[in-house]
């Protein structure tokens, strides 16, 4: 059978991270794979494609009129179909619930060209996050493949009429990723100063014998009042634990930065000294600190799956989550961005060994680090024999 040619489209740092298991895996397969970053972020993703030896077979350099929603959507639209044109793939992937997703799926349709979907099903049911939460429900009525992470993805797709014989749960490529690169960062003579920004780098030397935690917030929703919280909860924590250092790689968005420095500011002088505020962190330095810290506060969804790869629990500081699975394991509890709730599960995990030792999960929900070779399998079997192979392949067919 003659190979078709497969094209990513991605824009952002957790697309990046998630098809390049995938790419590698088509790669080693002789596939034709091409991928194209459509510039939703432009900002770390250079490093990104260079670690993962993913080099982009068109870059574009969106032109926006303003940073609303309407404007990357319609930039994405006439920048992406363009690529679309020039490199001819017969199968688009797409990744998640970004606008590029989004605008992927929809050129897929377009053009009459075929669309996998991968990290397919995830909901919240609600309204939030906004716009993800409509891009991944859009995505699933423009599929022709849907790779849901879980039995709860793959059920949510089911419940909302997709055809089963569509639906294939594999798992989540981030636990591909992020296992590799801690078998790399994990290597002799790999050195933690070569990746990660001198300021940490100096902090984490300092307070070697320190417990460490790691705190990310991006989310729309907790812009604001909600971010001001999170960081008033995490400054109480500094000073009530002389023990304890956090470690904090702010969102670039200024509004963002300034709410929790103006925090942060407020606090005394040693407690000031053991919070690292520090630009976004590369890959291998995210995994790295991942690897050290004793848990995670955070509203990214990523980092969620990322933490339950190390057994690490979070803390999630959102109302819900459509990774709820990793809450039904105990591995995470949802927190939102309540002062009180934060610090009271915070302590917890500081004070209560039994009780860390409890969402401590030894087996991720979201996979074993072998979800890429799942999908590529289903992608590239003949439609003529893809169901008699399927139960030669670990993959569960929802039925």
């Amino acid at each position: 059978m003659q190979n078709k040619t497969y094209l990513a489209c991605v824009g952002t740092r957790p697309e990046i991270i998630k098809i390049a298991p995938i790419y590698h895996e088509m790669k080693a397969r002789g596939q034709h794979m091409l991928l194209v970053h459509t510039g939703q972020h432009e900002a770390v993703t250079d490093a990104l494609y260079a670690f993962f030896d993913m080099p982009p077979d068109i870059t574009i350099h969106l032109q926006r009129l303003s940073p609303s929603l309407t404007d990357l959507t319609c930039a994405l639209l006439q920048s992406v179909d363009t690529a679309i044109d020039k490199l001819h793939a017969d199968v688009i992937l797409v990744q998640g619930d970004t606008t590029s997703a989004f605008v992927g799926g929809l050129l897929a349709y377009y053009h009459r060209k075929q669309l996998a979907h991968i990290e397919a099903g995830l909901r919240t049911h609600e309204s939030e996050p906004f716009p993800e939460e409509k891009n991944r429900e859009m995505l699933g009525r423009l599929a022709d493949w849907h790779f849901p992470p879980t039995e709860q993805s793959a059920l949510n797709l089911v419940n909302e009429g997709v055809r089963p014989d569509r639906i294939f749960e594999v798992g989540n490529t981030v636990i591909d990723a992020a296992l590799w690169t801690h078998r790399k960062i994990s290597s002799p003579g790999f050195e933690f100063a070569s990746v990660a920004p001198a300021a940490l780098v100096s902090f984490l030397t300092e307070f070697d014998h320190h417990r460490v935690i790691l705190v990310t917030a991006h989310r729309r929703e907790n812009w604001g009042q909600p971010i001001r919280d999170i960081a008033q909860a995490v400054a109480q924590l500094l000073e009530q634990h002389e023990d304890i250092l956090v470690v904090w790689p702010v969102h670039p968005n200024p509004a963002v930065r300034m709410d929790v420095e103006a925090v942060m500011r407020q606090l005394p002088a040693n407690a000031q000294s053991r919070i690292c505020l520090t630009e976004p962190l590369g890959y291998q330095a995210l995994i790295a600190t991942l690897v050290r810290c004793e848990f995670v506060i955070t509203d990214s969804g990523g980092i969620q799956e990322e933490a339950s790869a190390f057994a690490k629990p979070v803390l999630i500081t959102r109302k819900s989550t459509e990774r709820q699975e990793l809450v039904d394991s105990g591995g995470a509890l949802l927190v939102g961005t309540d002062i009180a709730m934060i610090m009271k599960s915070a302590e917890s995990l500081l004070s209560d060994p039994q009780f860390y030792r409890s969402m401590q999960v030894a087996d991720s929900p979201f996979g074993d680090g072998c979800s890429a070779r799942r999908i590529v399998d289903v992608l590239t079997l003949g439609q003529g024999n893809l169901m008699s192979k399927l139960a030669e392949l670990p993959i569960t067919v929802v039925q």
